[in-house]
């Protein structure tokens, strides 16, 4: 019986390659997915260039309306004479003070009050989510005082305590507080029972268990606490130093509110918004060092 000749048709093959020039574009052309990034998370992909490009339209937008005297200077002045006074602030001083007096004592201040509230709040926290009776003994003072705002009981801390350095520090230091506490519960809290039955099978004790299996899966939300936490030491700054200050950047913003000096207040504005953001990037980055796998399981 004769056997069938063979196939000599052509087999066809996906390119292995786009289609050169002449042909469909590189970029219509197909090719392997990449993990992350087109089947990756919804977000996924750096924003740096869309900021920049915002923060040049926005500053742009302000030059053009304000120089073109659409918006009156008492409300918004120009980018020109915020920078005048920012050069007079460093140089002569504005309010007793010049502007390097002015930052370092509100930077004492909020750093002051975040790092007493890094050795109190974290521990609490994190005691709160393995223990029961502290849960309960710090959930409800903590619960009650946190959406209360710092003015509300501004008073009572002149009164406790005077209007030194102490009541300005505890005001900042109650703010930052609650939100790191209760990101150290949430973070414990939110540990897989898996994680903990497997390393108990393995032989732990209750401390390995905190030490190496806790506490590595809550320092994503503690970090996120501490980042939280003072932004709302940079917001309560202001009202911290309504208390008979003399000196820091919220007083500098209060003192020239007084006499209608917009270009005073917006320049502390910003001097504030730059150090809050550059810590803030500064969290980021130990974020990325510290919790590396963060998103990626």
């Amino acid at each position: 019986m004769p056997s069938a000749p063979p196939d000599s048709s052509p087999r066809s093959t996906p390119p292995a390659t786009p289609a050169p020039a002449g042909g469909k574009p590189r970029w219509f052309a197909s090719r392997a997915a990449v993990p992350g990034q087109v089947y990756g998370s919804p977000g996924q992909g750096s924003s740096t260039t869309i900021s920049v490009v915002t923060t040049i339209v926005l500053f742009a937008l302000w030059f053009l309306i304000t120089n073109m005297g659409w918006i009156k200077p008492l409300f918004l002045p120009t980018p020109q004479a915020v920078w005048e006074k920012f050069i007079i602030a460093a140089t002569e001083g504005v309010a007793n003070s010049t502007l390097l007096q002015h930052t370092t004592t509100s930077l004492m201040r909020v750093f002051g009050a975040f790092l007493l509230s890094c050795v109190t709040a974290i521990p609490i926290g994190i005691l709160m989510g393995t223990n029961r009776v502290m849960r309960g003994i710090f959930d409800p003072p903590i619960e009650f005082y946190r959406p209360l705002p710092p003015l509300a009981y501004l008073p009572l801390m002149i009164i406790w305590f005077g209007i030194g350095e102490l009541s300005k520090t505890l005001l900042i230091f109650l703010a930052v507080f609650a939100p790191m506490a209760i990101s150290a519960r949430a973070g414990v809290r939110s540990v897989g029972i898996e994680q903990i039955h497997a390393a108990y099978t393995m032989g732990a004790s209750k401390f390995q268990i905190i030490s190496r299996v806790v506490l590595p899966a809550a320092t994503p939300e503690i970090l996120t606490g501490m980042r939280i936490g003072i932004g709302f030491g940079w917001t309560t700054l202001v009202a911290a130093e309504m208390i008979a200050a003399n000196r820091g950047l919220g007083f500098m913003v209060l003192n020239a509110a007084q006499y209608l000096q917009s270009d005073t207040v917006i320049m502390g504005i910003v001097v504030i918004g730059l150090f809050a953001f550059g810590f803030d990037l500064l969290m980021r980055r130990i974020e990325r060092i510290l919790v590396p796998w963060k998103g990626k399981v």
